[in-house]
C-alpha cells in the first residue's frame, strides 16, 4: 500500500511547477479583473500605446535625419578638400595667359620680353594676394625664427640678429608660414 502512495505523490519539482502555473493564471485573471474594474483605464492604456507609437516614429525620423546630416557633412568635407585650390587655380590662369602671350610675340625684342615677364609677375602677385598669400621680405628686420631661417652669420654694422641679406623670400598663407625666408643675420659689429 505504501508503494501506491509513493506513485501518487508528485515530485517536489512538479508540485512547484504546478503551483507556479496556477499562481500565474490567478494573477492574470486578477489583473484583467482589476483593469476592467477601473473605469477609463483601458482608454488610458490605448492612448498611452498611441503616444508610445508616436514617439517611436519620431525617434526613427530623427535617427534617419541625423544619418542624412552626417552623410551630407562627409560629402561637403570631401568636396572642400577636392576643390580647395579652385580659387587659386583660377587666378593662375591669367599668369599662364601672360606667359603664352609673351612667348607668342614673333621677333620679340629684349624690351618686349621684359615687359611680358613684368606683366606676368604682376599677375602672379595679384593671384597670391587674392589667395591670401603674403611675401616675407625681412631685410633690416630683427631675426624671427618663426618666419626666417638663418643660413649664415655675417659681421655687420647692424645690431646682432638683424637680417642683413635675404637669399630667398618667405611666404605666409592666411597668416601661417608656407615657407620661411632664407636669410643671413648680423653677428654684430664688423670691427
Amino acid at each position: 500500500m505504501q508503494e501506491n502512495q509513493e506513485l501518487q505523490t508528485p515530485a517536489p519539482e512538479e508540485a512547484l511547477s504546478t503551483a507556479t502555473v496556477s499562481a500565474t493564471e490567478n494573477a492574470s485573471e486578477t489583473v484583467e479583473t482589476t483593469i476592467e474594474s477601473i473605469p477609463g483605464l483601458e482608454e488610458q492604456i490605448r492612448q498611452l500605446e498611441l503616444k508610445a507609437a508616436e514617439h517611436h516614429d519620431a525617434w526613427l525620423r530623427a535617427k534617419a535625419e541625423t544619418e542624412n546630416v552626417r552623410r551630407r557633412a562627409q560629402e561637403d568635407v570631401s568636396k572642400a578638400a577636392k576643390f580647395a585650390i579652385e580659387k587659386f587655380a583660377g587666378e593662375l590662369l591669367s599668369v599662364k595667359d601672360s606667359l603664352e602671350q609673351t612667348l607668342a610675340v614673333e621677333n620679340a625684342t629684349l624690351e618686349s620680353l621684359r615687359d611680358g615677364v613684368d606683366l606676368t609677375l604682376r599677375n602672379l602677385i595679384k593671384a597670391f594676394e587674392k589667395s591670401g598669400m603674403q611675401e616675407i621680405a625681412p631685410l633690416g628686420e630683427k631675426f624671427d625664427p618663426h618666419k626666417h631661417q638663418a643660413i649664415s652669420s655675417i659681421p655687420s654694422d647692424q645690431p646682432a640678429n638683424t637680417v642683413v641679406q635675404v637669399f630667398q623670400k618667405g611666404y605666409l598663407l592666411e597668416g601661417r608660414i608656407l615657407r620661411p625666408a632664407l636669410v643671413a643675420v648680423s653677428s654684430g659689429s664688423a670691427a
